[in-house]
């Protein structure tokens, strides 16, 4: 479910005052991380590198309350639930993205992961979830990239997390992870914190 608040009634009321009406609200942090295990768990299950980092970034969001907050059009919404977006290279060359509601279960969100994409890609249709907040991804495995930065506007206020390929060494296998979020939303601190957390996730998954 999607509402209308009060800015004042919550933690990021200065914030709100500060960066709303800001020309370039959004903030981009990049870590390099260590996605050795995930690569394993990829391996060892026979699904995707990229559904299971989804799924991280969407568990450790689902428990920061930041998460689940998005200031549009001079306003600041609250959600109740979480969905990835995920963009598919569709049959034709183009794009399509597709929203897949974060769920705990493992299992059932690779099953929708697999399904939504599949059928973005056969169809060349993107799907969309209205009452969710949604946590944009976008994975460009074409090449090695060290860091990404996304559109610089309050057009698309939405968090963004972005890759490029993994680098594959001896003994582990790191992947730089840009993300980028809007400053109304949260501050550096609770985006280090989202990093961190995202690592020990990635650790015990």
């Amino acid at each position: 479910m999607k509402q209308e608040i009060d800015p004042k009634d919550t933690s990021r009321a200065q914030a709100f005052e500060l960066w709303m009406k800001s020309l370039m609200p959004m903030v981009t942090l990049t870590k390099t991380f260590d996605v050795t295990r995930l690569r394993k768990v990829s391996r060892r299950r026979g699904v995707k590198f990229n559904m299971l980092l989804c799924w991280c970034i969407g568990k450790v969001a689902s428990r920061m309350d930041e998460f689940y907050l998005l200031p549009e059009q001079g306003k600041l919404y609250k959600y109740d639930r979480l969905a990835i977006n995920v963009i598919v290279n569709n049959k034709e060359g183009g794009i399509n993205s597709c929203d897949i509601l974060y769920t705990d279960d493992l299992e059932q969100f690779g099953q929708d992961y697999t399904n939504l994409t599949q059928a973005a890609s056969a169809s060349c249709q993107s799907s969309f979830v209205d009452d969710a907040m949604v946590i944009g991804t976008s994975a460009m495995t074409a090449t090695e990239l060290d860091c990404i930065v996304n559109q610089y506007t309050d057009q698309f206020c939405n968090p963004m997390v972005m890759w490029g390929r993994y680098r594959k060494g001896w003994l582990r296998t790191t992947l730089p992870i840009s993300f980028q979020f809007h400053h109304v939303q949260m501050d550096g601190g609770h985006a280090a914190r989202f990093l961190d957390k995202l690592q020990k996730t990635i650790n015990t998954i």
